[in-house]
């Protein structure tokens, strides 16, 4: 049941909160309230926003879910450029104004934002995806386990590889895609200590670009390409289209990440060079954060996907890759040993 504070404060939207969304960011809304004028699921986009094919169209995913299921009005809002923490507080809070509740900043760069707006709207339910350092308590930290899924992206390119070599593109100089990295290097190593890793950071902030930046992504990897990388895992957002793009001219494979790469629409016309992706449901832990607050039982705290929740994989839509025995049984043995924990996955 959706709480009667909630229905209080969604009745108390005026035209003046909605004019001041709309100056801290582009808004979108949907779906139609309920008899009782409720609201629902808000998020925030990160960098690069809703069209990225990747980490924020996930999020959106479960946010159309909850729509669906629950029947109430949403909102989605895009970043601006140079926007500041507070700023992207202002967004939240404006949301939780208009009666938005849970309310979701998608990505780190969220983490002060939301706890100055979670202390402010102590009956709202906020998230954040990827951040885990969020100590409040109408707060969910939605986290993953990101390097047990590049684990298996390293089996997976360490089996395919005949030059042996690999590259990795990292969006972002940060411990969160250091992850990616980490993970994804240790299971090409642990795999065939023979493959080497050609690994590069686009920029040192995502002010710069790293995230949204298909060109950059284009770059770095026909660099790779060049020194012999015949598979290229990015984890950079945005940016990893032009990685994708860049392996698909080359003929060479590319791994996506965050979504299935391979079934994004605006991919298509490279999908047969996207040998997988690896995948962290960020739709599920959208949907469920909304699911708990309709139910009356919001989560908060770290809430944690892995490997042994299903909520951070390998997808299988390429049959190139679904019917390789050999490669699924190898990718099938890690993923055994990591959630038995036979196999401890570096993070960093």
């Amino acid at each position: 049941m959706r709480r009667i504070s909630r229905i209080t404060v969604a009745g108390a939207a005026t035209a003046s909160l909605a004019l001041a969304l709309s100056a801290c960011g582009s808004t979108s809304t949907s779906g139609s309230s309920d008899s009782k004028g409720d609201k629902g699921l808000a998020i925030a986009y990160d960098v690069g926003g809703k069209g990225d094919q990747s980490f924020n169209d996930a999020a959106y995913a479960g946010l159309e879910q909850a729509k669906k299921e629950f029947g109430y009005q949403t909102a989605d809002v895009e970043p601006t450029e140079g926007e500041t923490n507070a700023d992207k507080e202002q967004r939240l809070a404006s949301l939780a104004k208009q009666g938005y509740n849970p309310v979701i900043g998608v990505g780190y760069a969220y983490a002060a934002a939301v706890k100055g707006a979670a202390e402010k709207f102590p009956d709202t339910t906020f998230g954040i995806v990827d951040d885990a350092t969020i100590n409040t308590k109408n707060v969910a930290d939605l986290v993953f386990n990101e390097e047990q899924a590049s684990y298996l992206a390293g089996v997976a390119a360490a089996k395919t590889s005949k030059s042996k070599v690999v590259g990795f593109v990292g969006g972002v100089d940060i411990p969160l895609i250091h992850k990616f990295q980490a993970g994804f290097a240790q299971g090409v190593k642990d795999t065939d200590p023979k493959v080497k890793v050609l690994s590069q950071y686009l920029t040192q902030t995502a002010e710069e670009g790293g995230f949204s930046s298909p060109d950059k992504g284009k770059t770095a990897a026909e660099g790779q390409i060049e020194k012999k990388a015949d598979v290229v895992y990015a984890a950079a957002g945005l940016s990893g289209q032009g990685v994708i793009e860049a392996a698909a001219v080359n003929k060479v494979w590319a791994i996506g990440v965050d979504s299935d790469q391979y079934q994004q629409e605006a991919l298509a016309k490279y999908k047969d060079s996207i040998l997988t992706s690896a995948m962290k449901d960020v739709a599920k832990a959208v949907y469920n954060l909304a699911k708990s607050v309709e139910d009356g039982k919001p989560e908060t705290g770290i809430v944690r996907g892995d490997l042994k929740t299903g909520e951070v994989s390998l997808s299988n839509s390429n049959p190139k890759f679904a019917d390789d025995a050999e490669l699924q049984a190898a990718i099938k043995t890690a993923k055994e040993k990591i959630i038995s924990g036979e196999i401890k996955v570096k993070s960093s």
